[in-house]
């Protein structure tokens, strides 16, 4: 059993973006985060960002532990701590892309303050919030955007506060790629996870989310299968929507698309611009010039567009393979249809034999034998002759009749001379 676990485990085509050492994970099963992961994943190997420079950070709380089964450098931080972490690898090194990726409870409850002051400076991260609308690990208390009437353990009458619409939020404080989906629209979430690996500035992305254990339970509202059900239901698409309209109610609409994408001077450009004015060209970040900086960036672009480039090939080549293989396959299915062709060509050759319509009449079993001996033996000339020969004869006997008719011929014409005479006595 552990061998086949092993044999799983290597060929599976998330080993080199998941540490398949600490699967299986602790989700509970119907728990949207599972997905979340692997659209990741799969979005940083579309992107062709080298993986070397992904560093991706956590707080506390169930998506808190993505950062222990990712394949990158990760760091599990404290509870709400995950973007000021963050931050502080983005300054040390910019060359490197950073990740946050954490729960609403951790993101925008105790970590709130951080959340809106990242957008705010507009600092070079990609946050991807999973958002369940509970705190999953520490008991089901309420959340920043627990919707009005939910029960939670800490409202168990239902909800009376007034909850958060994330991307509102993120909209009023300046962040410049927005986007909402739920773990239902996997293929839109990479996506969008591409997009936000691949552009500057403050990205944030909120994810809808079943808790089967603690939020769907305690509300009588199902499984996690019956949650998707209900984000298929009520899912509305509408990119570029007015964020004020985002608000999510209680098992209502939920209004999902890419809603905000802009462009503007991220933490790091704002501070070069102002230092340059005050230095001057001499001012250099980490040891290099701003051009030297620039012709990097254009450098590791190029390099990223080649490796998009690949990632592309592969399944086009993967498709082609199939193609190539079924391609002498069809060649000798069509190729027995030939002598079924020439067999239809030897039926009707026997049909040219028009000057004989008399013998060809008469002779209608010889006919049939004709054509199955064609058919069959590969002779078709000796048939051919057989058939002319039999009818040579019948086309003789046609010759002497015809002879005899023409010395007939002056006969009759005599005694037709001879007739009126009798009649005139």
């Amino acid at each position: 059993m552990s061998t086949d676990i092993e044999k799983f485990k290597a060929g599976s085509p998330m080993s080199s973006t998941l540490r398949m050492d600490r699967m299986p994970h602790i989700w509970c099963p119907g728990c949207g985060i599972g997905s979340e992961v692997n659209s990741f994943a799969e979005a940083v190997k579309r992107s062709g960002i080298d993986p070397k420079k992904v560093v991706v950070v956590s707080g506390i709380g169930c998506t808190g532990r993505v950062a222990g089964y990712v394949n990158f450098d990760s760091i599990h931080t404290t509870h709400g701590r995950a973007i000021p972490v963050a931050t502080g690898i983005k300054l040390a090194n910019p060359e490197l892309t950073v990740v946050v990726f954490s729960g609403e409870g951790d993101l925008a409850g105790i970590g709130g303050n951080h959340l809106i002051h990242a957008a705010r400076r507009n600092m070079d991260l990609v946050v991807i919030c999973n958002n369940n609308f509970t705190y999953g690990m520490t008991g089901g208390q309420l959340t920043p955007t627990t919707p009005g009437s939910a029960m939670a353990s800490t409202t168990p009458y239902g909800n009376y506060e007034y909850p958060f619409s994330l991307p509102f939020l993120m909209d009023a404080c300046g962040a410049t790629y927005i986007a909402r989906w739920t773990s239902l629209h996997s293929r839109n979430v990479t996506q969008s996870i591409e997009e936000a690996l691949l552009r500057k500035g403050f990205s944030f992305i909120e994810i809808i989310s079943p808790c089967p254990t603690l939020y769907l339970r305690r509300n009588r509202l199902g499984d996690g299968v019956d949650q998707l059900q209900n984000y298929q239901d009520n899912s509305i698409l509408k990119h570029g929507a007015d964020t004020r309209e985002t608000a999510i109610d209680y098992q209502g609409k939920i209004v999902v698309g890419k809603f905000v994408e802009k462009n503007k001077p991220t933490y790091l450009e704002a501070s070069d611009k102002c230092s340059v004015k005050l230095v001057g060209d001499d001012y250099q970040l980490y040891g290099k010039t701003i051009p030297e900086r620039e012709a990097e960036e254009k450098a590791e672009k190029e390099r990223i567009a080649a490796r998009r480039a690949a990632m592309q090939a592969e399944p086009e080549e993967a498709a082609a393979e199939p193609k190539k293989a079924a391609a002498p396959k069809a060649a000798v299915k069509k190729a027995p249809a030939k002598p079924a062709a020439a067999s239809k060509t030897a039926k009707k050759a026997p049909a040219k034999a028009k000057p004989v319509k008399k013998a060809a009449v008469k002779a209608k079993p010889a006919k049939k034998a004709a054509t199955k001996a064609v058919v069959k033996a590969p002779a078709k000339k000796a048939a051919t002759k057989a058939t002319v020969k039999k009818a040579a004869p019948k086309a003789a006997k046609t010759k002497v009749v015809a002879k005899a008719v023409k010395k007939a011929a002056p006969k009759a014409t005599a005694k037709a001379k001879a007739a009126p005479k009798k009649t005139r006595k």
